[in-house]
């Protein structure tokens, strides 16, 4: 050993220090003969002595001290061992496949099974597999459970050097030692199970800010006497405070129909399961009233501060009676869900809110140079009609207006051709996008129909050229809005956007007087979207049809205008032949694109209305393939709540008539999508 003994490093450099010694000494040495001779010699005698006896020191004692070094080393590897074997941290050494070489006394204790560890980890911990194991540099965290525990797992590769021979190893070789086999993993283990737990606690114990709003307060307390209505009225409190008491919930009175609570979010799961379980006592709290009592509710989920979860309730609620009510809808940050909405929506039947929104809009109207409407795409005879009642109202206050449509189907163009080329309309009245986009600026006011979600919208760019917009539609609202609006009326109540508009010009004043033609199209709009006064029909329906024929509607020529062409017809006729009855009570139809049918998705919305016909027929389905897109026409009566199966598909629309469009699938994927959320839905009860 003493041949082999080397020094290294700062304990060599620390050894050497009485040869450094006496070269200082040699040279102070000199310096001193210089001054004086006779010192200088008997400095050279101290330095000599010095010399001899530390080199005798160094050299005799030279390898005891080798062998303390050794000793020491060899009892502090030791040392190290034992801390490593007994680290409170569980630690262990895998190979580059997965089985484990050697493991710390806690790592052995939380495993158990060393033998079938070392055949691979993943014998003990499942969720450890090859291909979660680090292959480069870059450490792997892995969050596990295991044996009631949970754990954060931390693989880290090492490269050892000292495994190749030194005169071989280089920049290129370690470059490649990653793929190695003599590396090794290091795995560390973290035990998280307490933090999981105060971090559940913490969520759990989270307030949910929740408003409540009876939907129908006025009209239920009218369909009963007075003396039973004090009874109505505390029967429905009686249901909503039991059902917040189970909840743990803290819930005031802040109007006769409205309520905000707060609880624990511990109970929201729990809230969920039941699909809102109030929504149905509520419903059917029955003292002879005639109008069920229907309730919305909303609430703000995961919100950093109170202020922010109230907002989000009143978003959620505002979005509730958008969706014409008896549902609860849940916002938790971007993620909206949706609860019941299985009821019909109740109309209203005062026309308050229509007076003040039509207030508010000639307000806007007056204040703007240029009025711009424009509908969805692939616009209907609804969205045209009520575009034409928002132009007629524009053009009684003077202002220069302007409709957006870029597509005419076949089923639009006889009432479109009416307008088109007649001297009573301006040459620009009607415009494509962009054409559209040259005129509409800051000083334009643009007038939404007939749709709420920009995405359908003819030209939605055109949100970004106006801040000015107002919004009237009938469909229920999405978590698609169009937000930047000034004026938004959105009723699911009505029965279409041109019974809206009619109610609008009623109000607006300014001595509106409407043209023949023009009541033409809105009451066309209104014919087609309740499919002949048979589907959402209300009171205030039949008084916009009448204020409709007051001002020159005329029945005969709208429904010359809306005759079928033959082979429509023939279509119409294959696509209810073919028809498809799932589960006795659904019909799932394809409606076939032909030569000269421009507008093939519309006959599919007739072939959707007339198997309701059919007897049993809870709901209708009637696909599509058109430009790319499979169009999915959605009917019930009011035994099925179609919006809802609609908007699973990314659409929307009313509880009897919704719609979607989906991409990139074929007839029988979007069939088979069909029958799978029918299939899910009769079985979760939401069906």
């Amino acid at each position: 050993m003493s041949g082999k003994f080397k020094l290294k490093g700062a304990l060599r450099a620390y050894m050497l220090w009485p040869v450094i010694m006496t070269v200082l000494l040699l040279c102070l040495n000199l310096s001193i003969y210089v001054i004086d001779a006779k010192a200088g010699f008997v400095m050279t005698g101290f330095v000599a002595v010095y010399f001899v006896i530390s080199m005798t020191v160094f050299f005799s004692k030279r390898h005891k001290i080798a062998a303390e070094l050794a000793r020491y080393a060899m009892e502090y590897g030791q040392v190290q061992k034992r801390l490593l074997k007994e680290l409170y941290v569980p630690y262990a050494i895998l190979d580059v496949d997965g089985r484990m070489q050697w493991g710390n006394d806690e790592f052995m204790d939380i495993i158990h099974e060393k033998s079938a560890a070392s055949h691979s980890i993943t014998n003990v911990i499942p969720d450890i597999t090859v291909d979660r194991l680090p292959k480069k540099e870059k450490d792997e965290v892995l969050h596990i459970s295991l044996h009631g525990r949970n754990y954060k797992v931390l693989l880290r590769k090492v490269i050892a050097p000292d495994f190749e021979e030194e005169s071989s190893w280089n920049m290129h070789d370690m470059e490649s030692a990653w793929d190695n086999k003599n590396a090794l993993i290091a795995m560390y283990l973290f035990d998280e199970t307490e933090i999981k737990l105060l971090q559940k606690e913490t969520k759990e114990q989270r307030l949910v800010t929740g408003l409540l709003y009876i939907d129908n307060y006025e009209e239920a307390l009218e369909s009963i006497d007075e003396v039973r209505r004090s009874l109505l009225t505390a029967l429905v409190d009686r249901k909503i405070n039991k059902y917040m008491q189970g909840v743990d919930a803290i819930i005031k009175k802040l109007e006769k129909d409205k309520y905000i609570f707060v609880f624990q979010q511990k109970y929201l799961p729990m809230l969920q399961s039941s699909k809102f379980s109030l929504l149905e006592e509520v419903r059917g709290v029955n003292i002879g009233n005639e109008m069920s009592v229907t309730i919305s509710i909303g609430l703000g989920v995961n919100a950093d501060t109170f202020i922010s979860s109230y907002e989000f309730a009143r978003a959620a609620i505002d979005l509730a009676l958008g969706r014409g009510g008896d549902q609860a809808v849940v916002k938790d940050r971007e993620k909206i869900s949706y609860y019941g909405g299985k009821s019909a929506s109740v109309e209203k039947s005062t026309r308050v809110k229509a007076r003040v929104k039509a207030h508010a809009f000639r307000e806007f109207i007056e204040a703007k140079d240029k009025i711009v409407i424009m509908g969805h795409k692939v616009g209907d005879i609804d969205s045209f009609g009520s575009a034409i009642g928002v132009y007629r109202i524009a053009k009684s206050f003077n202002k220069k207006a302007y409709i957006v449509i870029n597509e005419v189907t076949s089923s639009l163009r006889p009432m479109m051709n009416k307008f088109v080329g007649n001297a009573d309309y301006e040459e620009d009245i009607f415009l494509k996008n962009d054409q559209a986009k040259e005129i509409v600026d800051g000083n334009t006011l643009l007038v939404i129909v007939d749709v709420n979600r920009p995405s359908y919208l003819e030209c939605a760019d055109l949100l970004d050229y106006t801040k000015t917009i107002v919004v009237f539609d009938h469909h229920r609202q999405t978590n698609e809005p169009i937000e930047s609006a000034v004026l938004s009326y959105v009723e699911p109540y009505a029965s279409s956007t041109s019974e809206m508009i009619a109610e609008i010009m009623q109000y607006i004043g300014n001595n509106m007087r409407m043209k023949p033609l023009e009541a033409d199209a809105l009451y066309a709009g209104l014919m087609i979207d309740t499919n002949n006064f048979l589907t959402k029909t209300g009171v205030r329906t039949f008084e916009a049809a009448a204020y409709l024929r007051k001002c020159g509607a005329d029945i005969t020529r709208i429904r010359k205008s809306f005759r079928s062409e033959m082979v429509d017809y023939k279509i119409k006729a294959d696509a209810i032949s073919s028809t498809e009855v799932f589960m006795k009570h659904y019909a799932i139809a394809v409606c076939a694109s032909a030569e000269g049918v421009e507008s093939p998705m519309i006959l599919g919305a007739q072939v959707a209305n007339e198997l309701l016909n059919i007897n049993e027929m809870k709901a209708t389905f009637v696909l599509t393939d058109y430009n790319g897109k499979i169009y999915i026409s959605a009917r019930s009566i009011d035994e099925v709540n179609v919006q809802i199966i609609m908007e699973k598909l990314g659409g929307g629309g009313h509880l009897s008539v919704a719609g979607s469009q989906l991409e990139n699938t074929t007839i029988p994927e979007a069939i088979s999508k069909v029958k799978e959320i029918l299939a899910n839905m009769i079985e979760e009860g939401e069906i």
